[in-house]
């Protein structure tokens, strides 16, 4: 069985990857492996607790590993073992996904340098944050998902869109999409 990483943070946005996760259960069988910088609960956008299986350093030891979900949530500074396995899986060819702010975690490890991208994260936010932007706006597009090699990216906005991406790289739904689900695929993406 195929494993996904999905990491989780304080204030993570967790309705933009519960589609996502639960197609990939569900219907992909997949195993969804919750990973944190440690093993303690974290507290989620919408006010749920959640529990990490793996410490992300732990997370660098699994086997048959498929993708990494990076969920948005706030701009905050990235510990070295996350950017650590952000280059094994990028070195890998592992599938990289993340939605809304999640990008910035790609961008701190240079992955974004090489591929294009999209965030829900503007250069204005940036500065009145007045962190460093962890974006290579060069690299930056306007669309509500991108899709550039095995890195997905995709707007806040777009997480339905970007769970069908990330079910379509997996080939989660192979020949037999439902017309319904191609439909909707379909409109979501015009």
């Amino acid at each position: 069985m195929g494993k996904i990483i999905c990491f989780i943070s304080d204030q993570f946005a967790d309705f933009e990857i519960t589609l996502a996760c639960h197609k990939l259960k569900n219907i992909g069988g997949k195993e969804i492996v919750m990973t944190g910088y440690d093993r303690e609960a974290v507290v989620s956008e919408s006010g749920l607790t959640y529990k990490p299986d793996l410490t992300v350093k732990e997370a660098r030891q699994l086997t048959e590993v498929e993708g990494l979900l990076l969920p948005g949530g706030p701009i905050r500074s990235q510990r070295v073992e996350l950017t650590e396995l952000i280059v094994q899986l990028d070195r890998e060819g592992i599938l990289l996904a993340a939605v809304c702010n999640g990008p910035q975690y790609l961008g701190r490890a240079g992955v974004l340098a090489r591929h294009s991208f999209t965030t829900s994260c503007g250069v204005e936010r940036i500065r009145e944050l007045g962190v460093e932007d962890p974006f290579p706006r060069g690299r930056y597009k306007e669309e509500r998902v991108v899709t550039d090699a095995h890195v997905i990216t995709a707007k806040g906005r777009a997480f339905i869109d970007f769970s069908f991406a990330v079910m379509d790289y997996l080939n989660i739904y192979g020949e037999d999409v439902d017309e319904r689900t191609r439909l909707f695929h379909d409109i979501m993406n015009r």
